[in-house]
């Protein structure tokens, strides 16, 4: 008997509470569902970028007034040029044999001298 009484309170209670905030309820459901849209930087952006890339592939890391030129040419901002580098580093470049040891190399170097 009060499993039943309690049951008929949650359901009053849920009543109630979908009567004051179903709007919002129903606005939040609508605004999660909503598959994010992926930004695309302008097709000339992105020309730039990469001819930038092309001439500087072997070792992909603008300087800062590389990424100021950059700015002013494409129209970005430095946040989205650092994040198109980073992003583009990642999908795309493999650092050669050769550098990646002569980049342990430099380090351990640094460590060993001290001594």
């Amino acid at each position: 008997m009060q499993n039943v009484q309690m049951k008929i309170e949650d359901r009053e209670l849920k009543d109630k509470l979908l009567q004051k905030y179903g709007s919002h309820i129903t606005t939040l459901k609508q605004e999660f569902s909503k598959k994010k849209k992926k930004a695309k930087l302008p097709k000339e952006a992105r020309q730039a970028l990469v001819e930038w890339w092309n001439l500087h592939v072997n070792w992909p890391y603008p300087t800062e007034s590389d990424k100021m030129s950059l700015a002013e040419l494409t129209g970005l901002d430095q946040k989205q040029i650092n994040n198109w580098f980073i992003n583009q580093r990642k999908r795309h470049w493999k650092p050669s044999e050769n550098m990646q040891f002569a980049i342990m190399n430099n380090y351990s170097g640094q460590f060993f001298n001290d001594e």
